[in-house]
């Protein structure tokens, strides 16, 4: 699926900015990216899921309030293009159907990985794991 185009979520981009486990692993596909000029996408609920991921390592203990706000900043900054509109959001939910997904919110990074022709790039082993085998565009940033 050759694209000029990355869909990214939310797991891989609280790994950049958390300097989490996968960052050694993450870091250098994202530098290559931004000099490749690709265009790196993502529904408009990444930063809902971003800001609730870090607001769950704030109440675990596992960050400060202050890493949390310089995470989210960072997030915010990373140069992630938005991308949401009904037909999105119908697809998304087409596919959840069709791929027997507990829930509808990664769908929606499928539907726009898929309208864009795009790879979709996660930190998520479940979801690769769980639709890899029949999305072979999905790609799993593996320890």
């Amino acid at each position: 699926m050759p694209s000029s185009t990355i869909c990214v979520d939310a797991s891989l981009v609280v790994q950049l900015v958390t300097g989490g486990t996968l960052v050694h692993r993450i870091a250098p596909l994202w530098s290559r990216w931004h000099e490749e000029g690709r265009l790196l996408v993502a529904p408009t609920l990444l930063y809902y899921e971003v800001a609730n991921a870090l607001h769950r390592y704030l109440v675990s203990g596992f960050i400060t309030p202050e890493e949390e706000r310089d995470a989210f900043e960072a997030a915010l900054e990373m140069g992630i293009v938005l991308l949401g509109d009904a037909s999105l959001h119908r697809r998304a939910l087409q596919i959840a159907q069709d791929l027997n997904l507990s829930a509808a919110y990664d769908a929606h990074y499928l539907a726009l990985a898929e309208q864009f022709g795009a790879e979709f790039w996660t930190a998520d082993q479940r979801l690769a794991n769980n639709v890899g085998s029949r999305l072979p565009w999905v790609r799993w940033v593996s320890p």
